[in-house]
């Protein structure tokens, strides 16, 4: 079953310098209990993507057109109050460094009691057990002291799993990811990412991932869309995606990593300048001609969907 289906969606940014179409025309869905990858470079549109879902764009940007429908419910169309009232109870949001989404003035007993009275309208001693309830379901020590510490008194990791109890407290239906590993060191990130698969099972809620890091997301993900200047160009299982991609900058993005399981240098490595090339060499004109009717997208195998567009 779908929880999430976003049609089409299209967000610009008017700037001086011109329309930048951050968000051009993406259409994806998550299903219940799964997680979604968005995977591309800098500057593909993933997190524009992911905070249209939940209307928080940083100005000039504005939601042109398209559906996002939570559970049947248009979310472009809701009005503000109601927009406010899913944020954190149905959708919720994970950000890459969360030294920058904690206050660093107030202590983490202050913090999490906040966010889940304001959406579950408890007492204080009430949201006070909820939040040493989701310190420890992130297996964070002694949550008793640690509620009463300050961030900078953290670590980086730690850090990110109080934001990770935070965004869970209220038990949305899904959880957004924005790169939440990228600022930890890889020990710490692989800490991380199995304990949001853990508490995936845990809380039953869907997971959009977003990241730059293919090998990252191949850990994650169930389904994943590729992304480049604001389009999605495949989405797959992420099985399929890796045995048979289809889309040259899918392919180009998968061969950009370095191969640690055979005997190579570095000179093995693609670099995305070769994208341009590998379009040349692609048949699209034989793929349109596949397409269907007024749709930019194939099927080439159950659920694995390419675009016949170059970019």
């Amino acid at each position: 079953m779908n929880l999430l289906e976003v049609n089409n969606l299209h967000t610009y940014f008017d700037t001086d310098a011109g329309v930048i179409k951050a968000v051009d025309g993406v259409s994806f869905s998550v299903k219940a209990g799964r997680t979604l990858g968005i995977v591309g470079e800098s500057g593909s549109g993933k997190s524009v993507t992911a905070m249209s879902v939940i209307r928080l764009l940083d100005y000039p940007g504005k939601i042109m057109s398209g559906e996002v429908l939570y559970q049947g419910e248009d979310l472009v169309k809701v009005s503000e109050a109601r927009m406010r009232s899913m944020r954190g109870n149905d959708i919720s949001v994970i950000f890459q460094e969360p030294m920058t989404s904690l206050n660093p003035v107030f202590k983490i007993k202050k913090q999490l009691n906040e966010a889940i009275i304001l959406h579950q309208n408890v007492s204080k001693d009430e949201a006070t057990k909820i939040s040493l309830k989701m310190l420890e379901a992130v297996k964070l020590e002694d949550p008793k002291a640690l509620i009463e510490k300050y961030p900078h008194q953290l670590s980086g990791g730690m850090r990110q799993r109080v934001m990770i109890a935070m965004a869970l407290a209220c038990e949305p239906s899904i959880l957004i990811a924005d790169e939440p590993t990228t600022a930890l060191d890889v020990i710490i990130q692989a800490d991380i990412l199995q304990l949001m698969n853990d508490l995936k099972k845990d809380f039953n809620t869907s997971i959009i991932f977003i990241s730059h890091d293919l090998g990252v997301v191949s850990q994650m993900a169930d389904d994943v869309i590729v992304m480049i200047n604001g389009k999605v160009v495949e989405q797959a299982p992420i099985r399929k995606l890796f045995e048979n991609p289809i889309h040259p900058y899918t392919r180009t993005l998968i061969s950009a990593f370095l191969r640690t399981d055979i005997d190579t240098d570095i000179d093995n490595l693609q670099v995305l300048d070769n994208y341009e090339k590998e379009n040349e060499k692609f048949d699209f004109k034989n793929f349109k001609e596949l397409r269907q009717a007024d749709k930019d997208w194939i099927e080439i195998d159950t659920d694995h969907f390419v675009s016949v567009n170059l970019k």
